[in-house]
């Protein structure tokens, strides 16, 4: 049977294509659908490499016997997570507040007014035949109690969801966020709060900002820490580079391992900035491992990124990565395979299951063209087992991550071919996805999806395209990111603040509450960072005050609970050390020097134009010669300007008065 998915654009629904399963897609023919018969609606929604969504799948919706009870008494939608974050948003905060946790799959049933009465994540098999079983009798006889219970809750949640007043995030309250998390911090094992532990890449870009405007030792600390230990885990490929999930024990040996595309876009930009703020050789290898990583799993054909590596292969989980001392030594011989061992915490016990061993990187006394030749061969061998199953759909927001931190790890390593992937999936994202001005969320090779831009999509790709125009000098990266900003403001700004779905979007059975970052920026945190880089670089003050007042709406949730804040924090670090803006003018050496000496800062509020003469399309080039045909950069700070200098260490000098320098600044 190929029911209703088979020509959908999600990987995930695609996976659900030949259930027998009478699946329908999230839409009106749905919702009609289950009024025409008055039946109650199953709502599903997981994504393509969630390992307890296939456990479902394979339990449940491959099930004749199951397939018959949900096709008799409801109409059952399959909805991927990752296309429709909104519904995925709207429903998880019900299934949050009914049960006290979330994760996915998540399992809801809904009234034909599509009102939650039921919700919960991963069922077996037996339990969730009873579920429906019982959701079916009380729907047949004791239907009034249900409308009103959905009802009751619709209720309940949105009177709890409601704006909060706006808080300005001055230095004051930045130091005590960092305070706060110095008080979390787990000093023993790097990262915040205990098992399952999830690499904090918002915090730590938080933290690194704080660090170079503040000097901080403690946050740098708490940076260093959790990034040697999160790379030298098992959460970290030692093979293929690359970040999972999460760790499902405290230490970071034992990952989830599916791999996302914003996971490994947003670390690879902190350990960018680490490197750039005096991580050394181990985070310059990271960062570099980490984008080859992009580059030679996630990128599609067109030159953008798919969004994860399953975590399973061949239904089993970390098949591809996992290994025995008895593989090592058939691979490597008896000596080089004890010594691999050794280095990699691969035990005759197993720290993973059925005796197996993820690998760590725990000795740093191998010699390291061995250790890199150990590699090679290791993962020569691991490319001939089973590979996981990439879920290849193009999500604007997560490439606009990718096209950030590849520019800002290009600059950083001196790695031009990063940047010239970004520009790659820049142009492709543009072509593609920008519809008559507006973003569309999903891509698959040519296939559209339906679902419309949303507010992460916008600032995450302004962020991108912003931190690119600064990695190739492109002037055409600005323009495109200003359209994209004044289509923002009109599909997100409110009259009470800003929203994360468009003014013209689907009407959910609830708004949730909107500001918090989880496993990625939040919508508002996303466009306060994309708006206020941009406004720097354009000169724009209604860009810088939209800026201002999306973390001002998101304040009090980040100064509060800093652990889901860390992207409006950052941002609000860029705020109150910037704008710095520097302009280079000019060509050959000289300049070249004075665009590596600016991408060699930390400081969270510069900003860099340059060009080989004065240039009336952007703003910080109009006007600006350079001086006796010299090459010549002119700094500003908070709008008061320095005069121009035409020799690099007059730049340096300025960069370090005006604090740009920042705390263990390293240019090498």
């Amino acid at each position: 049977m190929t029911n209703r998915l088979s020509g959908a654009t999600s990987p995930y629904l695609l996976q659900h294509a030949d259930n027998p399963v009478d699946w329908w897609e999230w839409g009106p023919e749905a919702f009609a659908e289950a009024r025409r018969r008055d039946v109650p609606i199953l709502l599903s929604v997981g994504y393509a490499a969630c390992h307890w969504c296939h456990v479902m799948a394979h339990e449940s919706f491959e099930d004749e016997g199951v397939a018959a009870t949900l096709n008799a008494g409801f109409v059952s939608i399959k909805v991927d997570r990752e296309e429709r974050p909104d519904v995925d948003a709207a429903y998880m905060t019900a299934t949050t507040a009914m049960t006290g946790r979330g994760g996915w799959p998540m399992t809801c049933l809904l009234t034909p007014d599509l009102e939650p009465f039921f919700a919960g994540t991963y069922f077996p098999r037996a339990q969730f035949l009873s579920l429906l079983a019982q959701a079916g009798q009380a729907w047949t006889n004791r239907r009034d109690d249900v409308l009103a219970s959905g009802a009751n809750v619709a209720q309940q949640l949105q009177a709890h969801t409601q704006p909060v007043r706006a808080v300005v995030v001055e230095a004051a309250a930045l130091d005590r966020a960092a305070g706060a998390l110095l008080g979390q911090f787990d000093s023993a094992r790097g990262g915040f709060g205990g098992a399952p532990k999830f690499p904090p890449s918002m915090v730590l870009a938080f933290l690194l900002r704080h660090a170079a405007r503040t000097g901080s030792e403690q946050s740098s600390a708490m940076v260093a820490a959790t990034c040697v230990a999160m790379a030298r885990g098992g959460l970290y490929d030692q093979l293929g580079g690359g970040f999972a999930r999460y760790s499902v024990d405290a230490d970071w040996v034992v990952p989830h391992f599916e791999k996302m595309l914003y996971d490994n876009g947003l670390l690879l930009r902190v350990y960018a900035e680490w490197t750039r703020q005096g991580g050394g050789e181990f985070a310059r290898r990271v960062t570099a491992e980490t984008a080859d990583f992009l580059l030679a799993d996630l990128r599609t054909p067109e030159g953008m990124f798919a969004a994860a590596l399953d975590a399973d292969t061949e239904g089993i989980e970390g098949l591809t990565y996992v290994w025995t001392p008895a593989e090592l030594t058939a691979a490597l011989g008896a000596a080089d395979g004890a010594a691999a061992a050794d280095v990699f915490t691969v035990t005759a016990r197993g720290t993973f299951e059925h005796g197996a061993s993820t690998l760590q990187y725990r000795c740093d006394a191998a010699d390291s063209d061995w250790y890199a030749g150990i590699r090679e061969r290791l993962r020569t061998i691991r490319a001939a087992r089973p590979q996981p199953a990439r879920d290849d759909k193009v999500v604007a927001s997560w490439n606009g991550l990718a096209i950030a931190a590849l520019s800002i790890a290009g600059r950083v390593l001196g790695r031009p071919d990063y940047v010239d992937a970004a520009e790659v999936c820049a142009e492709q994202l543009i072509a593609r996805q920008v519809v008559d001005g507006r973003l569309v969320r999903v891509s698959r090779g040519a296939q559209l999806s339906t679902a419309p831009g949303q507010a992460d999509d916008y600032g995450n790709l302004i962020e991108g395209l912003c931190q690119l125009y600064q990695a190739d000098g492109r002037a055409e990266w600005l323009s495109a990111a200003t359209g994209l900003a004044d289509t923002a403001g009109d599909l997100f700004r409110r009259a009470d603040g800003w929203a994360e779905q468009p003014k013209d979007g689907e009407a959910l059975y609830l708004t949730p509450p909107a500001g918090a970052d989880n496993a990625e920026p939040s919508g508002l945190s996303a466009l306060a960072m994309g708006l206020l880089t941009l406004s720097a670089l354009t000169e724009r003050a209604d860009l810088r005050a939209a800026a201002e007042a999306l973390i001002a709406q998101n304040g009090a949730l980040a100064v509060d609970n800093p652990r889901f804040g860390g992207w409006t924090l950052a941002a609000a670090e860029a705020v109150v050390a910037g704008p710095l803006q520097v302009a280079v003018v000019g060509s050959g050496p000289v300049a070249r020097e004075m665009i590596d000496t600016v991408a060699g800062s930390p400081s969270p509020g510069l900003v860099l134009a340059y060009g080989a003469e004065a240039d009336e399309a952007v703003p910080l080039l109009a006007g600006r010669v350079a001086v006796g045909g010299e090459a010549t950069a002119y700094v500003c700070r908070q709008f008061v300007c320095d005069a121009p200098v035409t020799a690099v260490a007059d730049l340096e000098r300025g960069l370090r008065e005006s604090g740009a320098a920042g705390n263990g600044w390293d240019r090498t």
